[in-house]
């Protein structure tokens, strides 16, 4: 009887843990309430700025097995926010992001250099202003877990970069010795779908 019952068990077992080896990925929508790409740039040499962009959407394609995944993102231009008005309006108008031109910034990237089934890194490339640039970003911390509220997994992510905004043709300040480059800190939170 228990030969019987293990020789039905054990292919039963092996089809689970099989299943389980060659897991699908798993696409996860951003979480725009709790992502918010940030950065920090000179301001004539006296002080840095910090802002971010309140308006995002967007994708996550993981797979923790096969050490693989993609990254989608759509940020509102618009959406821009320093903090202070009278900046957040300048900075969206004609001079700087002009983002009745260009309404919308992209990131789309692959993740890469998987440590214990998360990903540490993400070469892609940002489209901002009419031009697509390499940007390569660096996951400081990287978490997934069931969500509390919605009995979803849900994945969480910090990480950092840089560029140089005049490759994007955000040159303003330049010859008044503004430094070009910038930081970007970005979280991000995304539940499966």
């Amino acid at each position: 009887m228990k030969l019987l019952l293990a020789a039905r068990l054990v292919p039963t077992l092996l089809c689970a843990i099989s299943a389980g080896a060659h897991a699908a990925p798993v696409t996860y929508r951003i979480d725009a309430d709790h992502t918010y790409p940030s950065f920090e740039g000179d301001h004539m040499g006296v002080s840095v700025w910090r802002g971010k962009l309140t308006k995002t959407q967007g994708t996550v394609t993981l797979d923790k097995v096969a050490g693989t995944g993609s990254v989608d993102i759509t940020m509102d231009a618009a959406s821009i926010d320093f903090g202070q008005r009278q900046l957040n309006n300048w900075a969206k108008g004609p001079e700087f992001l002009d983002s009745a031109s260009f309404a919308v910034a992209t990131y789309r990237g692959t993740l890469g250099d998987f440590v214990n089934g998360a990903p540490t890194q993400v070469l892609g490339s940002l489209s901002l202003h009419g031009i697509t640039r390499p940007v390569a970003l660096k996951i400081l911390a990287f978490t997934c877990r069931p969500h509390p509220m919605f009995r979803r997994e849900v994945c969480g992510a910090d990480a950092t970069g840089s560029l140089q905004r005049d490759e994007f043709g955000l040159d303003m300040g330049k010859t008044l010795g503004f430094k070009m480059d910038v930081l970007l800190r970005i979280q991000v939170e995304a539940l499966a779908e």
